[in-house]
């Protein structure tokens, strides 16, 4: 039995976990539920708990390193002070409340390479290693930033790329932020990219735009970011579409670039 107990510290014949969740698609603000289902190993062990938590692999910079972290952020303790019995099946039940700030991991049903969300399940065992879980999530938008999307592509601007970054934005209630980036139209000539955050409550969502200019010869290329606030109901395309032409036009009116 000394023996068992050994390899149980060490993984071998300890207990398992795993998370199923009722549904693997979410929107920001919404709920994700599921279970935690711990089945005994090979020996009796007691759990200290077992913590479900929102998860998101960002983007880190420091000077010229970059590299990617996985991110908490949120947590519940769904089970505690409990042991287990070799063969025998415990079910947990939880219940997140996904933040209106997580980011979108897909859009009209394709997935953001490089955008990761998920639930993460660790089971605290005294003087083991933790089995643990994760289980990827879908984050769907919000009607109001598909709105967003579908006007942008409208108004001619293309969508390259997206990334969740360490690090804030004024407004962001999250230690990460997302960026869509759109290329821009053919007859915007003085600008590289669009860099689109969504900052979305209970009651809408500020669109954080950021333009970044192409540089010349004699000049540097400058970023310029304003804001759009946009009601959850705001879904109709064209009026979305009107809202954004005009918010980047501003854009460069600030800085006197023209189109």
């Amino acid at each position: 039995m000394g023996l068992r107990n050994l390899a149980a510290r060490f993984g071998a014949g300890a207990a398992s976990v795993d998370t199923v969740l009722d549904r693997d698609v979410a929107q920001p603000g919404g709920p994700v539920s599921g279970r935690v289902v711990v089945v005994g190993g090979s020996v009796a062990q007691d759990v200290e708990e077992v913590v479900v938590a929102l998860q998101a692999r960002v983007e880190v910079e420091s000077g010229d390193s970059e590299w990617r972290e996985d991110v908490v952020f949120g947590s519940a303790r769904v089970g505690a002070g409990f042991t287990t019995v070799p063969g025998q099946r415990t079910e947990l039940p939880f219940a997140l409340a996904l933040p209106w700030q997580t980011p979108i991991t897909a859009i009209s049903g394709w997935h953001l390479r490089g955008v990761h969300v998920g639930v993460a399940t660790r089971l605290v065992i005294a003087g083991a290693v933790d089995p643990g879980d994760l289980d990827g999530l879908t984050v769907a938008p919000l009607p109001v930033q598909q709105a967003v999307v579908d006007a942008l592509g409208s108004l001619g601007w293309r969508f390259k790329h997206a990334d969740v970054e360490k690090g804030r934005v004024r407004g962001s209630d999250l230690p990460f932020y997302q960026e869509l980036e759109f290329a821009p139209p053919a007859h915007v000539r003085r600008v590289n990219e669009l860099e689109v955050t969504f900052l979305a409550d209970a009651q809408g969502v500020d669109v954080v735009l950021e333009a970044d200019r192409r540089g010349g010869l004699l000049t540097e290329g400058r970023d310029v970011v304003g804001r759009l606030r946009l009601s959850l109901a705001d879904t109709d395309r064209a009026r979305v579409a009107a809202a954004l032409d005009r918010a980047v036009h501003e854009l460069g009116a600030r800085r006197g670039w023209g189109w």
